[in-house]
C-alpha cells in the first residue's frame, strides 16, 4: 500500500473548503470557494488555479462536454483529468447524472471535496470503489487547450 498522500502538497486555498451541496458552479462564481463548494466547483477551481478550464457544467453535462473537454480512456488517465464516479446507471436519467467529479492527480491518487468527509481528500482508486455511490468509474474527461486544440489522448465520444 503506498504512504497516505497529504493535502499538505495543496495550494492553501484548496486545503481547507467545506462540501456545500448547493454551491455549485451554476449557482456561484467560478472559482469562489470560501464559502463552500460541491464537487464540481471544487474540481473546476483546481483546475483553473492550473490554468485549465471548464464551463460550469453539472456532472451529466460534463459528461455529455465535447466542447471544452474530451473523453479519454481510463488506460491513458493524466494528472488533472477529471473522473467521473457513480453508483452505476439510473434509469430515466441522463449517463452522468450525479456523478461525483473527482481530479486524477498521479497514480492511485484522486483528489476530490464529498459529503462523507465534508473537507478535500486524496484517495485512492480502491477508496472509490468501496464504497456503492461511487463504485462506477463512469469515464474521464480532459480539458481541451484553451487554444482549440485537441489532446493527443483523444478518443471517441464517451468510449
Amino acid at each position: 500500500m503506498p504512504e497516505e498522500p497529504s493535502l499538505a502538497v495543496l495550494p492553501a486555498c484548496f486545503r481547507d473548503v467545506r462540501y456545500v451541496y448547493a454551491r455549485h458552479p451554476q449557482a456561484v462564481a467560478a472559482g469562489e470557494l470560501s464559502a463552500g463548494a460541491n464537487c464540481q466547483l471544487y474540481a473546476y477551481a483546481y483546475l483553473a488555479h492550473h490554468g485549465l478550464y471548464v464551463p460550469p457544467l453539472r456532472s451529466s453535462e460534463l459528461w455529455a462536454d465535447d466542447d471544452a473537454t474530451v473523453t479519454v480512456s481510463v488506460a491513458r488517465t493524466a494528472p488533472l483529468d477529471l473522473l467521473l464516479f457513480d453508483g452505476g446507471p439510473r434509469p430515466g436519467r441522463d449517463e452522468g447524472y450525479a456523478a461525483h467529479v473527482a481530479i486524477h492527480l498521479g497514480p492511485d491518487r484522486v483528489l476530490h471535496l464529498c459529503r462523507e468527509v465534508g473537507v478535500p481528500a486524496i484517495w485512492a482508486y480502491a477508496d472509490f470503489a468501496a464504497r456503492p455511490r461511487y463504485a462506477r468509474l463512469l469515464g474521464v474527461k480532459r480539458c481541451r487547450p484553451r487554444s482549440g486544440g485537441q489532446p493527443a489522448e483523444q478518443i471517441g465520444p464517451h468510449s
